[in-house]
């Protein structure tokens, strides 16, 4: 039998109509997403008392979302997630210069990235599955190359969103994808993340300037507040910190193996979330930015300082500039893919 996939009008942009899809599974879990930014709208599960709540952040409407200070609520991010140093990389002797976007840098593809772009979607019933296209023209945001991109969100009944990721070029390209959901496991009774634990399956970490662009160097994560390999509460760490947690953990793992990386409980609704990735890398982001100028629930509610956590499987930020990292030029004739699976339970 297949599954019903709802679509629903959420706004238009310039007289483009954006509709946001939603899945159900067996269990009543529920995902919605909508075509501007491929965003996540919610995700819809229960508590340890059976309660229904969205556990990721988001806004009330879609000029909500369009706001200029919008910090990445929930959308596929790309050409090339989190940043890239200086604004610029070299590639096959050619320079090419990107939208410096962040403090001189480019956050997330730049001013246009695939936040801001309108995907076409396809609901696809017999898998409980939306798929999701975009061409990014050579040249967008200052990237070489047409890049084809899908993305497959998947709800299954062991209550799992699965995010596959697709992409190929015709010339040589940085890529690097994910997804900036902001995940509040008590779906908003508490309206910070800091009493939920987090467990990530990491030895290393990417150490960091100023600037967040990255030093080259992997550092060791035991006796630093970076050391998350047993279960810790965020607020125990990130009192250690300077203003909060916005690195990359290189994970423990085969290259390419759909393996554990990161494990987050929030102890009052008793709501547990597994990821699991086929990527190097997770930026582990604790909503440092935010400022409760924003919100929902018409103002009632506040996304302040670590509202939500972000958990982004990526590849290692500036790695087009940083030849000790492992490399993330696509070139024509292979294709870029990547899997994400935040698997939730209770206990």
């Amino acid at each position: 039998m297949n599954n019903q996939i709802t679509k629903t009008l959420f706004g238009t942009i310039e007289g483009v109509e954006i509709y946001q899809y939603t899945l159900v599974n067996a269990n009543g879990m529920r995902v919605s997403v909508m075509n501007y930014g491929g965003t996540l709208l919610e995700i819809i599960t229960k508590d340890n008392k059976g309660a229904n709540g969205n556990v990721i952040l988001r806004f009330d409407t879609l000029n909500d979302y369009l706001h200029k200070n919008n910090p990445y609520v929930g959308p596929l991010v790309g050409r090339y997630a989190n940043r890239i140093g200086a604004a610029k990389f070299t590639l096959q002797e050619q320079e090419y210069i990107l939208e410096a976007n962040d403090h001189g840098n480019t956050l997330h593809g730049g001013f246009g990235g695939f936040d801001k772009v309108i995907w076409e979607i396809t609901p696809v019933p017999e898998k409980n599955a939306l798929q999701l296209n975009y061409l990014s023209k050579d040249g967008e945001g200052g990237f070489p190359g047409d890049l084809h991109v899908q993305v497959v969100y998947t709800l299954g009944n062991d209550n799992s969103l699965c995010i596959d990721y697709l992409a190929t070029t015709n010339k040589a390209t940085p890529v690097s994808l994910t997804s900036h959901a902001y995940f509040n496991l008590s779906a908003g009774i508490q309206n910070d993340i800091l009493k939920h634990h987090v467990q990530i399956n990491a030895s290393k970490y990417i150490p960091v300037k100023e600037n967040l662009i990255p030093t080259g160097e992997l550092l060791d994560v035991k006796g630093s507040p970076m050391d998350f390999l047993q279960e810790q509460m965020v607020q125990d760490q990130i009192l250690k910190t300077k203003s909060g947690y916005d690195h990359s953990w290189v994970l423990n793992k085969e290259p390419s193996k759909d393996s554990f990386a990161v494990r987050v409980f929030e102890p009052v609704s008793g709501r547990l979330l597994t990821m699991y990735t086929t990527e190097p890398a997770v930026q582990f982001y604790t909503g440092n930015f935010l400022d409760g100028t924003l919100g929902c629930n018409n103002g009632e509610y506040k996304f302040v300082k670590h509202a939500g956590l972000c958990l982004e499987a990526q590849k290692f930020p500036d790695s087009p500039n940083q030849s000790n990292f492992p490399n993330t030029i696509l070139h024509p004739n292979q294709e870029y893919k990547q899997r994400t699976v935040y698997q939730f339970a209770v206990k």
